[in-house]
């Protein structure tokens, strides 16, 4: 089959990316084989290509936000049968048994494994999956709409979630690629203004035609004070500038795997009055349950840019560049 691979983790320019001819995986006991339609192309694989994220092994196929069909089963599943439209997710697998699993967070199990990290993912023509971490995804949609839900919107989701905003409150988005115009569309259904700050004018507008309240530069001070902010940019320095923008009480919660140096923080001006900084990490195979549930009640609006799927590096390099509207993603 045909599969994209880090070979040699450096900037995008540097072409880390190789394409490859390798045999089908084979499968576990416990996995599924899936044909893959489309693969979401996430800012999670421009880190790993480019080094920000440590490779896990060599010669990783990147890619998890993938929609396919089972197109095999191993000995003992049963949850999926074959010719079943399913997605694959970051999450891959967890213990199950340490106290963070038993305590429902299983994000943050020290034993968890991720696709296109530890595991091949969803830059080819076939994925395996453990079952238990495969989503039952609808027969019916596009599959390039549907494979963003899978990593941009789960971890949007959770993200939205941290930051704990109050019912009609005001959110602040930093950064407006795949996975913030997803999350915003959740929070504007849920009754809040949204206000989106980020250095991209083609995203400022697709920000406006989603029902963003206001669009300005990253950089920029909120119209208004914010009851919570999502920085979704995997830029340290703005982490000072929303806390800025924060009201009393506020929370900032920092979505990305990968954030570059934060600078030194001035307690009074950025912290006081209780103001408050989370991170995001993974996400809980609950968070993607409850995530697609409400993205297909509300009717979610996925805003995608489509590359074949032999022009992966050529996609990461767009992303890389701001050059995508929306959502990366690859068909085959």
């Amino acid at each position: 089959m045909d599969a994209w691979v880090v070979r040699t983790p450096g900037p995008i320019a540097t072409g880390p990316l190789a394409r490859v001819r390798c045999p089908v995986p084979e499968l576990g006991p416990d996995e599924l084989l899936v044909a893959v339609e489309a693969c979401g192309v996430c800012r999670t694989d421009l880190h790993l290509a480019e080094g920000d994220l440590q490779p896990h092994r060599t010669d990783t196929t990147p890619g998890h936000e993938v929609v396919g069909r089972v197109v095999a089963v191993g000995d003992e599943v049963s949850r999926f049968g074959i010719g079943a439209r399913v997605g694959i997710a970051w999450l891959r697998s967890t213990c199950g048994r340490c106290r963070y699993c038993r305590r429902g967070a299983e994000n943050l199990c020290p034993y968890s494994t991720y696709t296109g990290w530890d595991a091949d993912g969803g830059y080819a023509g076939y994925a395996p999956v453990p079952a238990d971490y495969a989503y039952a995804l609808p027969d019916e949609g596009p599959s390039a709409e549907l494979a963003p839900l899978l990593c941009a919107g789960i971890i949007g989701y959770r993200a939205l979630r941290r930051a704990e905003l109050p019912p009609t409150g005001r959110l602040g988005i930093y950064g407006f690629g795949a996975s913030a115009h997803l999350t915003a569309q959740i929070a504007i259904a849920e009754g809040a203004t949204v206000h989106v700050l980020t250095r991209s004018e083609e995203a400022r507008r697709l920000a406006l035609d989603i029902g963003a309240a206001s669009a300005g530069d990253a950089y920029d001070a909120p119209p208004e004070p914010l009851d919570a902010a999502i920085l979704f940019a995997p830029v340290g320095d703005l982490v000072p500038i929303a806390l800025s923008g924060l009201d009393r009480g506020g929370t900032l919660a920092i979505a990305g795997i990968h954030l570059t140096d934060i600078p030194v923080l001035n307690y009074e001006r950025h912290l006081f009055y209780e103001r408050s900084v989370r991170s995001v990490t993974a996400n809980t195979r609950r968070d993607g349950e409850e995530f697609l549930a409400i993205a297909a009640k509300i009717g979610l609006r996925v805003t995608v840019t489509p590359y074949p799927l032999s022009e992966a590096d050529r996609a990461l390099s767009d992303l890389r560049a701001d050059r995508v509207r929306g959502a990366a993603v690859l068909l085959t």
